[in-house]
């Protein structure tokens, strides 16, 4: 896995031996585990020992935290789909629709269905939709990557929403 310059061969799921659906209660206990056992004072053979020990512990500073794990899954999730992205595209490129409580947005696919994310769901991602107006623009949180793939609705394929904070969306109001 690629998050940002670095390659991850073991992800934070591997290194606690839980599956990604894993409950929070099966990652703490699987996380007890794991640092009882790699604890560099418990452990016969010292060398690599406090190596993971580090693992284990970042891995359940990610995973035991909820908004860390979910942002962390996306991350996984779009480096395993990174190769298979049919196009990238800027905000601007973005269709927006104003539902009332939620902004939809939304791109046309060739296939004749779309991409779509709304701003609840941008929310649980981390990202923010700031509103000036008629025009909305993106806020990442905590140094999110600069970048948002959304699959389609029907097809296969996925697009990468490039976020730069330059660049505005207009909404269309349809409640």
């Amino acid at each position: 896995m690629v998050l940002g310059n670095y390659s991850i061969q073991e992800t934070h799921y591997d290194i606690l031996s839980v599956k990604q659906d894993a409950s929070y209660e099966d990652i703490r206990a699987s996380y007890r585990s794991a640092i009882l056992n790699s604890h560099p004072d418990k452990s016969q053979n010292t060398s690599g020992s406090g190596d993971r020990f580090l693992k284990v512990q970042k891995a359940w500073e990610i995973l035991g935290d909820s908004r860390a794990r979910a942002l962390y899954d996306i991350a996984l999730g779009a480096s395993r789909h990174d190769a298979i992205v049919a196009e990238d595209i800027s905000l601007e490129d973005v269709m927006a629709e104003d539902a009332g409580e939620v902004i939809q947005l939304y791109y046309q696919c060739r296939c004749g269905d779309y991409f779509f994310v709304d701003s609840l769901e941008l929310e649980k991602m981390g990202y923010a939709l700031l509103r000036d107006g008629s025009k909305i623009s993106f806020e990442a949180q905590n140094a999110l990557p600069a970048s948002l793939v959304l699959p389609c609705g029907s097809c296969s394929l996925k697009v990468r929403i490039l976020i730069n904070s330059d660049h505005f969306v207009s909404i269309d109001d349809h409640h």
